[in-house]
């Protein structure tokens, strides 16, 4: 056995304190120095020394971290450990520190403290002498290798002094750490199958465990909740498949120890597993004349939509495992697309459950995460599935048409496999990795627009369309469900308020131009909160109110009904109502309250010179009027277009104009030399006003053509005329979509005369009755007939002088 030179210290060595653990002789550690003491010391010893007997310093545990710039030496341990300082390192993050790595070479003794400032110095007695004792280096470097836990015992070591001591100490531990690891070997040896008791054998994880203890009944919670688990697993009816993975997580997980990040993710995917309804569902509720008077009572007109839902009802009754249908519900915003698809929940008795789906971009959200990221999660649609609790859902999927799309993938493509009939049976979410089947789940999906859809995912869906609302339609829906609402919101009785339906009529033509009914509804909700303040502050009992006591934009004035004046009593007569007497809304309250009607009929304003025209367009939020205007200059032949124009209406106005310069003689138009050719020193400006709102599409042909052959014959177009229709160089008119949503817009308008394309005839049959009453339709085939139906009288052609013009 060879010997080992001895360690001769210096007596006088400086003192490192560190709180960050024990240092034994022949062990190694690295150590964190920030206090202001400890900073001098590696400044001026080791950063600057030279000498070997410079970088050997003593380290000196010290249980309390004291304040880094505390003045008084703090109680210093009596022995402590020689080290040598084998590597520095520094950083200014977030403050000056340095990490120092050290090595144990010997134990002293502290005689007598030298110096405290600027770091403490002390004569010291060296304790060991290593040439002795040459084989217990090895045990000495795997005790030191205890973490923060064995801090008492390893100081306990630390001050035995003599080989007897230490051997006392360091025994009974290594003893029991080995019979633990025997009895954790002989457990495995004789484990049987999973379905036999459990008998839960903790490996001695700490010298310091004492039984009994508060982590001893979390870890037998565990286990029992593992347990528990189990037999969750083994009495679920999740297909075998599933059962299959599930039984293996679960072995995987009964090996796994509690403190492995691991050990909380598989225990959360098998908890998920049990708690998917694979095999739960509801009864749909088939009685169609139920169903038929449910939808009716919650929502009015709708009627292609409400029927859609009845003939899938009427086929579920005939064929119990009918599949799910895709529908789509495409229309403007505020017509009841999502309040529907709670209704149909709600009539086939199912649960219900809303993905919003505006704004995202990564497929993770629909297919969900693997497990094998940090923060793994199933998909929206497994968790839409535990939530409800049953496989046969409602699940609306809110605005499709906004899904965008990033580096995380395409949203809109990975719901190709959900929304496909034909796939769905078999859906794999990334973080189950088993499939799941969607073929029972209703899905409904609505969207404002089938222009943004991808065209693979519009396939897979029924389109149904829903268009705006009209006048009639809207009183109604105000009457039935709006006004009720407004009133059990703000607390108050129809015996404190009425709005007529003529006062309704008001609101929707004069302060809302909009398809749906959302802003309708902010409108009776602020008449609601003017009536509630008067209503609070007792003052609808005074007669008329006041309009200087009115609240800015909240005001409204108690007017009575006219069979109730005395005929003596004249204007200025202070009238005091009853005290049941209910505020009535009418259109003197409706200015207070709402201030000036938003919207004019300014139509016939407009039209009162030559060069407008007004077209239809239709957009996301419904159907919209259009004026086009033109004007006419010295120039050089320049057509110029303006307002935010696409490059299929610019297009448009090209065609429009060429087709007048070459039919120019047919109609006697002239520029204002008198010249045929309509731009002869002339510039031509055509502009569409709501300029900050993009336009595009084919549907401007005929208003184009309209507008400017007002413009060159001076004749002014019809006031009460609107047209859409996309044309032809040779002058034909073709068909165009969205014709409900442009007519109910005329119609909201006020105009009477609509000319749409001939091949567009068939449309006007979704048009309610009542609307086409109030309209007058012409088709047209050709321009020809387009501008006979714009101009009173018709637009006459001149054919050779001194002939009579001749009418279209």
């Amino acid at each position: 056995m060879s010997s080992v030179s001895p360690i001769q210290i210096p007596s006088r060595l400086p003192l490192l304190l560190t709180h960050e653990g024990v240092l034994l002789p022949g062990s190694t550690m690295r150590t964190s120095v920030d206090s202001a003491r400890n900073l001098q010391l590696v400044r001026s010893r080791l950063l600057k020394g030279t000498s070997l007997q410079s970088t050997i310093l003593g380290i000196i545990p010290n249980t309390p971290d004291p304040p880094s710039d505390a003045q008084d030496l703090p109680p210093l341990h009596r022995i402590g450990t020689a080290a040598l300082a084998v590597q520095v390192v520094g950083s200014n993050w977030p403050k000056p520190h340095y990490t120092l790595l050290i090595t144990g070479l010997c134990r002293f003794q502290i005689v007598q403290v030298l110096k405290e400032k600027p770091y403490p110095v002390a004569e010291v007695e060296q304790l060991d002498r290593l040439e002795d004792f040459p084989n217990t280096c090895k045990t000495r470097e795997e005790l030191g290798e205890l973490s923060e836990q064995f801090y008492k015992y390893a100081v306990q070591i630390l001050d035995a002094v003599s080989l007897e001591e230490r051997f006392k100490m360091t025994i009974p531990l290594l003893v029991r750490q080995i019979e633990g690891l025997k009895l954790l070997q002989k457990t495995r040896k004789h484990k049987q199958d999973d379905d036999k008791r459990v008998i839960a054998i903790r490996p001695i994880r700490r010298i310091t465990h004492i039984p009994g203890t508060l982590e001893d009944e979390d870890e037998d919670e565990d286990n029992d909740d593992i347990v528990m688990l189990e037999k969750k697993i083994r009495t679920s009816s999740m297909p075998e498949q599933a059962h299959k993975v599930c039984v293996k997580e679960i072995k995987r997980l009964k090996k796994m120890p509690q403190s492995m990040p691991e050990y909380a993710l598989t225990r959360n995917y098998l908890e998920l597993m049990v708690e998917l309804p694979w095999n739960k569902s509801t009864t749909d509720r088939l009685d169609i004349r139920a169903a038929r008077i449910l939808l009716d009572n919650d929502h009015y007109a709708m009627e292609k939509l409400k029927k859609r839902v009845l003939e899938y009802l009427a086929v579920r009754q005939l064929k119990n495992n009918l599949k799910g249908p895709i529908l789509c519900f495409v229309g403007p915003p505020g017509v009841g697309k999502t309040s529907v698809g709670r209704s149909v929940a709600k009539t086939l008795g199912r649960e219900f459950h809303r993905i919003a789906l505006g704004g995202v971009c990564d497929q993770s959200d629909i297919r969900g995460h693997r497990r094998t990221y940090v923060g793994s999660m199933p998909g929206r649609i497994i968790n839409g599935l535990k939530t409800v609790g049953v496989n046969n859902p409602v699940f609306l999927l809110d605005e499709v048409d906004k899904l965008g799309k990033s580096l995380q993938g395409d949203p809109a493509a990975a719901l190709l496999e959900v929304l496909d009939p034909e796939q769905n049976h078999n859906f794999t979410d990334h973080y189950l990795n088993v499939a799941f089947d969607l073929s029972q789940v209703l899905f409904i999906a609505t969207a404002n627009t089938t222009a943004t859809i991808p065209p693979a995912l519009l396939d897979r869906m029924e389109i149904i369309q829903v268009p705006g609302y009209t006048q009639e339609e809207k009183i109604e829906i105000a009457h039935r469900h709006l006004i009720p609402k407004q009133l059990e919101q703000h607390g108050l009785t129809p015996q404190q308020i009425q709005i007529p339906q003529v006062t309704t009529l008001d609101i929707i033509t004069r302060y809302t131009r909009e398809a749906g009914v959302r802003s309708l509804d902010r409108k009776f909700g602020a008449i609601c909160r003017a009536v509630a303040v008067k209503v609070a502050e007792g003052q609808h009992k005074e007669g008329k109110l006041d309009r200087g006591d009115m609240a800015e934009g909240e005001g409204c004035r108690e007017h009575v009904l006219e069979d109730t004046k005395p005929e003596s009593l004249s204007d200025t007569t202070d009238l005091t109502l009853p005290p049941e007497m209910p505020i009535l809304i009418d259109f003197h309250a409706l200015k207070d309250i709402l201030g000036p009607p938003m919207y004019e009929m300014e139509v016939s304003e407009r039209l009162s010179q030559p060069g407008v025209a007004i077209g239809l367009a239709w957009t996301p939020l419904g159907g919209e009027i259009m004026f086009v205007e033109a004007s006419r200059m010295d120039g050089e032949g320049q057509l110029t277009l303006t307002g935010q124009l696409g490059d299929v209406m610019k297009e448009s106005a090209h065609l429009a104009i060429s087709w007048l310069r070459s039919n120019a003689k047919k109609y006697h138009l002239t520029n204002a030399s008198g010249s045929f050719d309509l731009l002869d020193n002339t510039d031509i400006h055509l502009h569409f006003p709501a300029g900050a709102v993009t336009k595009d599409g084919p549907s401007a042909g005929v208003t184009i053509v309209t507008c400017l052959a007002s413009l060159f014959s001076g004749r002014l177009v019809r006031s009460d005329v609107a047209m859409t229709g996309e044309i032809t160089l040779r002058g034909l008119v073709l068909p165009v979509g969205g014709i409900k949503d442009k007519v109910l817009a005329a119609h909201r308008a006020g105009l009477k005369q609509i000319i749409i394309p001939q091949r567009n005839e068939k449309d006007l049959e979704e048009i309610p009755s009542n609307v086409r009453q109030d309209l007058n339709f012409v088709t047209a085939s050709c321009l020809d007939e387009v501008l006979n139906a714009s101009f009173d009288g018709g637009f006459t052609v001149k054919t050779r002088p001194g002939l009579l013009n001749s009418k279209l």
